[in-house]
């Protein structure tokens, strides 16, 4: 297969061994659109509707996280070494999975930020995501460090930064989520959130190309 100029030799991930797991509708649909042959589950932010679906022994865990660091743009693809859990532990990415991922997404041009994520309950804000940049973690997300399977690998790509915060609204449920900063957020939301999850799903299918 040839992308941008750059041929990927060898098949790297198998289509009927992985699962890939997207929090939300915009990250599996993306997902889909680009592997329609993959096994893709919509498990909810932070897995709230996985109930007793099994994952699998291989997983990749799919779609959007948050930069930490104020140097790190929307857009930037993220394939971590290593994630800390919300208990404090550390998983170790497979590293299969993860050459696979980096291999693909510098086929398409894109060169992946590997420094350790975060794994977070709640949203990361204000000083709080200065604190974790300090300890050498690049961004959050909140699932992947949720994922216990024999292999786990983790693809996102940044949506919102320290400069542009996502509103916390957005994970309550009724009236809370129709603050005014919410709905002043949907422009943005409705045009980046798919863009990046697209691009996401690009380099991911390049790692099953």
């Amino acid at each position: 297969m040839q992308s941008h100029g750059i041929a990927i030799t060898a098949t790297l991930l198998d289509a009927a061994a992985v699962t890939v797991v997207a929090a939300t509708a915009i990250e599996a649909r993306a997902a889909r659109r680009s592997l329609p042959s993959v096994r893709i589950i919509e498990t909810g932010v932070g897995l709230s509707k996985l109930g007793k679906t099994p994952i699998g022994d291989v997983a990749v865990s799919f779609g959007l996280a948050g930069a930490l660091h104020p140097d790190v743009p929307a857009g930037k693809v993220l394939v971590p070494h290593e994630v800390l859990r919300p208990d404090g532990e550390t998983l170790l990415c497979d590293p299969v999975l993860v050459t696979a991922l980096e291999r693909a997404a510098r086929a398409l041009g894109l060169e992946p930020d590997t420094r350790p994520m975060i794994t977070s309950a709640a949203l990361v804000t204000g000083a709080e995501r200065a604190t974790w940049a300090g300890r050498g973690y690049v961004a959050v997300d909140m699932e992947t460090g949720l994922i216990r399977a024999s292999r786990v690998a983790a693809l996102r790509v940044v949506l919102d930064t320290p400069q542009r915060e996502l509103s916390r609204a957005w994970l309550q449920r009724g009236a809370a989520a129709l603050s005014v900063r919410a709905w002043t957020e949907m422009p943005w939301l409705v045009r980046e959130a798919p863009r990046c999850a697209r691009l996401a799903a690009a380099v991911l299918a390049a790692a099953f190309a």
